[in-house]
């Protein structure tokens, strides 16, 4: 029987899981390591430590077969011309590159930029922060040889190679999606050498994907008709799509995605999040107690808009702010918990409104992952607004049991990435109910007229 370990270089840990041939989890690992902040909205963290605590869960697992990566997408890892990290990398959430955005704009041209990489340039990025390198460190720059993507960085420390594969490129800024390679006139337009970037593979070929990709894969969400929603502290509405059709107002991203076609995604910023600010502040004992209470609430008017940071999908606008609104004398702690619940729920229906807008054909079916499925009522309320059918998967592996049915494939266990999701286990599924929909069909659009917007 296989052994596959999925290896998954996360922002807080480095998880890795070891599965059979039959995906069942036979063991499991989970190393954390420092996140350091040297100014306010810097983030960075040492490669050493993604390294040291990758290898120390790979030797915790045993004897394998094959091994995938996923990991953390679009952070840097200057390397040198001895392969020597050349200082701390810069994360996804690194927001120092606002100047190195608008020079891209500058130099490339938004359209331009669009046309190639189907995405806008944001800041969080890989290529804003080379930018940034070169225009902030000029002597770290001059060193520069090569830039790894996080997890490429440690699947380079393990197997001597300098890969990425096209879903994690995708996050770049200068890949080119719709051909699944490298832009390379948009790179040397920025005056950079395009040898510093790794030789692009299929995810099948690395074997590996970037987190969202890996772990779409890793509840069997490959197909156009099959959404993944991450209930997370964020929230993540994933889809793929047949071709590379991307949103011009940049709602949402376009991507290669790891079973050969593209995907797109919409990300919400606030969403386990905006339940974790009001179990705190209205005090509830846990998550649990505000489902119960929730569930008992009597008819309100009470609306909740969790922009608690700002939003991204589909708004793109960081000042946007939440709003609890249309309380009554009547509405206490359960009707409250009622709107929260619902609110976040109708903000991750935003996500899917801005994919299906790129799309041939509807989703027909939601498969949920994160610490969101935990919660019976919260995912029935999902499947009744959202009007499809919803799949709680067995396990908690996330981007790294995606990651090992990778290294599945690219070992031969499996003929195909489609034969490989058929281990895929499904725990508890939800049916929509037609009258809930109705009434949340309405409600939802009550929410949409008045929801917060800034001028």
């Amino acid at each position: 029987m296989a052994r596959l370990i999925g290896i998954d270089v996360g922002t807080t840990s480095c998880k890795a899981v070891l599965i059979n041939d039959e995906g069942v989890m036979i063991d499991q690992c989970s190393i954390e390591y420092p996140l350091y902040t040297p100014q306010p909205g810097w983030t960075e963290q040492s490669p050493e430590d993604w390294w040291n605590a990758a290898s120390s869960c790979i030797a915790q697992l045993g004897e394998y077969d094959a091994i995938g990566f996923s990991g953390q997408m679009h952070g840097s890892v200057f390397l040198d011309e001895n392969d020597e990290v050349i200082r701390p990398a810069l994360l996804w959430n690194d927001q120092r590159t606002a100047h190195e955005v608008r020079e891209m704009e500058a130099v490339l041209g938004i359209d331009t930029i669009r046309a190639a990489t189907c995405n806008p340039p944001i800041s969080g990025f890989q290529t804003p922060k080379i930018l940034w390198l070169r225009n902030n460190e000029p002597q770290n720059f001059a060193r520069l040889r090569s830039v790894l993507l996080p997890k490429d960085y440690v699947r380079f420390r393990l197997t001597g190679e300098k890969l990425t594969d096209v879903s994690d490129a995708s996050g770049t800024g200068l890949f080119d999606v719709p051909n699944r390679r490298w832009a390379t006139s948009l790179i040397e337009k920025l005056e950079l050498d395009p040898s510093i970037f790794p030789r692009s593979v299929e995810s099948k070929d690395l074997p590996g994907a970037g987190d969202q990709a890996a772990a779409a894969v890793g509840v069997g969400s490959i197909t156009p008709t099959i959404a993944n929603l991450s209930l997370g502290t964020s929230g993540v509405v994933f889809a793929s799509q047949d071709d590379a059709a991307c949103d011009p107002h940049g709602r949402v991203q376009t991507f290669c995605h790891a079973n050969g076609g593209w995907h797109s995604m919409g990300v919400m910023l606030s969403c386990g999040g905006a339940l974790r600010w009001t179990r705190d502040t209205f005090r509830f004992r846990d998550f649990d107690e505000m489902a119960r209470e929730a569930r008992q609430s009597g008819a309100t008017t009470a609306a909740f808009y969790p922009y608690l940071a700002g939003e991204r999908t589909p708004h793109n606008d960081p000042e946007l702010r939440a709003r609890l609104s249309g309380l009554a004398l009547s509405d206490g702690r359960a009707e409250t918990a009622a709107a929260v619940f619902e609110g976040i729920t109708f903000a991750l229906f935003d996500g899917l409104r801005a994919l299906e807008s790129l799309r041939k054909s509807p989703v027909s079916r939601l498969r949920a992952t994160g610490g969101g499925v935990r919660s019976d009522y919260w995912l029935r309320l999902i499947s009744d607004a959202f009007g499809v059918p919803l799949d709680a998967v067995m396990g908690e592996g996330g981007p790294a049991q995606g990651a090992a049915l990778l290294a599945g494939v690219f070992a031969g266990v499996w003929s195909s990435l489609d034969d490989a999701c058929q281990v895929v286990r499904v725990h508890r599924s939800f049916e929509p109910s037609r009258e809930r929909n109705e009434v949340l069909a309405a409600r939802y659009a009550t929410w949409l007229e008045d929801r917060p917007r800034v001028e």
